[in-house]
């Protein structure tokens, strides 16, 4: 059985992580034992995104409904659980050709992105530039800081500022973007600022074209009405409901954002990477610990392993992971990126930002 190594280590230094020659062994086995494991399946994404989806919407009711305070937490949580789940397939959306799981983009987008006014544009077009093989770790990718080298106060900031992410889109729905519908300098700033769902500061999205920009319009313009009507309908009928369902998304949020600190080691402080020191610096979290499906759903506890094959759909990398794991054995490149857990891994990252330099 694969040990997963303890995350306490001393971290490893980033100038010998970004050099870290390519493991041809390990990528030619990852092409090799996974050819068959490609295929996206309509039995697995549409059964487990409704069901999550549904197990929110339901726990949210609760939420909303119960007249004992215990109760409505319980479901509170329970909602943003099954929503973190349904919206992290967000992430699947932006791996799968356009023409696979018909269907399944839009009614995605119409039953979580848009309600969540989380539309799938946010995260396609933006997440595969994390992948690209010289952008991966540097100032041009938009999911990298190299937060293992930054100051102490930067983790609970980063990890904080997710409690305003359902304020904040609610915002950027219901006011900037039908502001920006006539005032086009602001349309480009809310565009290219405020569109990607990134943590680098820096990243600037460029306008979208063809039919990316016309599923753009119909996402945007479906959010901005979901927007108004939730704003109008608290207006005139309470806003208790919309409360609890801001509490509940940010909760989400707040677990997502953890889950993003260690994601990575954040240890590349900008350089270009070899294909193998992009996989040793992300992540795997194997079985058999069972908190990991809930903070990190629908694949990403082999983060790792998704960034060596980014085609294979979360529902198969488990079993791409045995097989890997089997064939280059446990002392092999492939293990160094499985780690023990959540808190492990938080507690290596905040003695990283300790360490003097």
């Amino acid at each position: 059985m694969l040990e997963p190594q303890p995350a306490g280590a001393a971290p490893r230094e980033a100038a010998i992580l970004a050099r870290t020659p390519d493991d041809k062994a390990m990528l030619r086995a990852a092409v090799e034992l996974t050819r068959d494991l490609g295929e996206a399946k309509p039995a697995v994404f549409w059964p487990d995104m409704l069901a999550s989806a549904l197990t929110g919407y339901a726990a949210l009711a609760g939420a909303i409904l119960a007249g004992n305070v215990w109760v409505a937490a319980a479901c509170g949580v329970l909602s943003a659980l099954a929503f973190y789940r349904a919206l992290l397939f967000i992430h699947e959306l932006s791996h799968i050709h356009r023409n696979a799981l018909p269907g399944f983009r839009f009614a995605w987008n119409l039953i979580v992105g848009i309600p969540m006014l989380t539309p799938s544009f946010m995260y396609e077009g933006v997440h595969p530039l994390h992948h690209a093989r010289t952008r991966y770790g540097t100032a041009e990718d938009p999911e990298y800081l190299p937060l293992a080298l930054m100051k102490p106060w930067s983790l609970p900031v980063f990890l904080l500022t997710a409690i305003l992410l359902p304020v904040a889109l609610l915002v950027r729905s219901a006011v900037l973007v039908p502001l920006g519908v006539v005032i086009p300098p602001l349309r480009r700033l809310v565009w290219a600022r405020a569109s990607a769902l990134a943590i680098n500061p820096a990243f600037r999205r460029r306008p979208p074209e063809g039919d990316f920009a016309r599923m753009v319009f119909w996402q945007e313009l479906g959010a901005s009405v979901w927007a108004w009507f939730l704003l109008g309908w608290s207006a005139t009928h309470g806003w208790r409901p919309l409360l609890i369902g801001i509490a509940v998304i940010a909760l989400g949020a707040v677990l997502n954002q953890a889950r993003t600190l260690v994601a990575h080691l954040w240890e590349n402080e900008g350089e270009t990477m070899t294909v193998t020191g992009q996989y040793l610096d992300s992540v795997n979290v194997p079985p058999p610990g069972w908190a990991t499906a809930l903070w990190a759903p629908v694949g990403l506890r082999y983060h790792a392993l998704h960034h060596l094959l980014p085609s294979v759909p979360y529902h198969a990398l488990g079993e791409a992971h045995r097989r890997l794991t089997a064939e280059l054995g446990l002392a092999s490149t492939y293990t160094r990126s499985s780690y023990s857990g959540l808190f492990p891994l938080l507690g290596r990252l905040v003695r990283s930002t300790m360490a003097a330099r």
